[in-house]
């Protein structure tokens, strides 16, 4: 069963509202006062919403089968907590909850007994729940249904764009701002100095660990990864992915095959986009103990190559991997081997490559400068576009259907099957 765009919402901001309910209900009754536990300041709990739109989704095919449903629905929902309490930290320097006084706690963001609450929770919703709303939704108009879906998704915007200027302390850089002379700018800026700072407000008193204290700027700023930084990492880790997977391929199977997620050069994203998101979340962590790394490889690996798995398949029909000849696999797109390689690779890259890698991306950004980080953006953001175009006439063309547009002429005459098969030996069709 597919989803579509109006159920997928409807069902994010159900279990977001339902979310915040219990978390306000639990909070309020602990601390014999009202407390507002959404990030945001609406009756929402988002992050709920989009675990369960996620499992909805991504394992919807696991819904027959209780053990691995529960498994991946547990795995899954973890992950996520784990990645936004990382994040989080991140901006503000603060844990926003800390477990570590549970018992089987990990890194105090998530602990065992949480973990199997979001498997059982993430079960009953996938097998029973997600059907019984999609089919309370269905009662309405048409129109109803619609106009309050695009309500919701306008008050959701709003209400995370002032949390996320709260975060990120937007009221702070107001000051130097407001002296632009355009009266526009001066009432944008001041409105939205007004909003940060009240829900800031808010935010300290239901998170009361998140609000800062006087810390020194020089010391955070020294060991901060940025967005160029970990744009460069993508690249980096894109095309060594590729390279290693290409050699691995030749030492395991006897031949040499693409590995390329691209049209245009050796570039696996899959590979890239996990080296950026475990850098992004590890950094800081480098100096921890080797186990503390490799089990966060384990677990985080397993769950995004799971997703990655379906979420292509979903988008382009296509199956880019299948390890169902292996033993412990799940549905043919992990396995136990695989998943343990991903910590074994978590732990070189944190302790040993990205070091290395973190200076010599220093040293290419002062040679060079903005120039050919920006050439590479522009690069990879057509060389992306022009890879999806393919992969969709490619899937599009073996259903038989016929170029109709001009773009799809276009894929046809320089992307036909023989090529794309020569990119994507492994490629097919479900």
């Amino acid at each position: 069963m597919h989803y579509t765009f109006y159920e997928t919402a409807i069902l994010f901001f159900t279990y977001s509202f339902l979310a915040w309910l219990a978390e306000t209900a639990v909070a309020t009754i602990k601390e014999k006062d009202f407390r507002n536990r959404g990030f945001a300041s609406g009756p929402f709990c988002f992050i709920y919403g989009f675990t369960a739109v996620m499992l909805a989704v991504f394992f919807q095919e696991l819904k027959e089968d209780t053990f691995f449903l529960f498994l991946g629905s547990m795995a899954t929902a973890t992950a996520i907590e784990w990645f936004t309490g990382k994040i989080l930290e991140r901006m503000k320097q603060k844990k926003w909850w800390d477990y570590s006084s549970k018992k089987w706690n990990f890194d105090g963001y998530i602990c065992l007994q949480y973990s199997l609450l979001w498997g059982l929770l993430g079960f009953l919703s996938v097998r029973y729940v997600n059907g019984f709303i999609t089919g309370l939704y269905g009662i309405l108009p048409g129109f109803a249904g619609k106009a309050a879906v695009w309500g919701l998704l306008f008050t959701g915007f709003i209400d995370l764009s002032g949390t996320a200027m709260s975060v990120c302390h937007i009221g702070q850089k107001i000051p130097h701002i407001t002296r632009l002379d355009r009266r526009l700018h001066k009432w944008t800026l001041g409105f939205a100095k007004k909003v940060s700072a009240h829900i800031e407000t808010r935010i300290g008193k239901v998170y009361p660990s998140t609000v800062q204290e006087k810390t020194d700027i020089s010391v955070i700023d020294k060991d901060k990864c940025s967005i160029v930084q970990l744009f460069w990492l993508l690249v980096l880790g894109a095309f060594l992915g590729d390279i290693v997977e290409t050699i691995f391929c030749r030492i395991t199977a006897g031949v040499w095959m693409s590995r390329s997620s691209l049209v245009y050069g050796p570039f696996s994203l899959v590979w890239g986009i996990a080296v950026a998101l475990l850098t992004a979340l590890l950094y800081k962590d480098r100096d921890k103990q080797e186990h503390y790394i490799f089990w966060a490889g384990v677990f985080l690996g397993g769950a995004y190559e799971y997703i990655c798995s379906v979420f292509t398949e979903i988008v382009f029909g296509k199956v880019f991997w299948d390890y169902s000849a292996m033993q412990f696999n799940l549905g043919g797109r992990i396995n136990l081997l695989y998943c343990l390689f991903w910590g074994i690779a978590a732990v070189v890259w944190i302790k040993g490559i990205y070091p290395v890698m973190s200076r010599f991306i220093d040293i290419i950004l002062k040679k060079t400068g903005r120039v050919l980080t920006v050439f590479l953006i522009v690069f990879m953001a057509i060389n992306a576009c022009i890879s999806v175009m393919a992969l969709v006439r490619y899937d599009t063309r073996a259903d038989g259907q016929k170029a109709v547009y001009k773009w799809e002429q276009s894929m046809d005459k320089y992307f036909g099957d023989a090529r794309m098969e020569r990119i994507y030996p492994n490629a097919i069709q479900k």
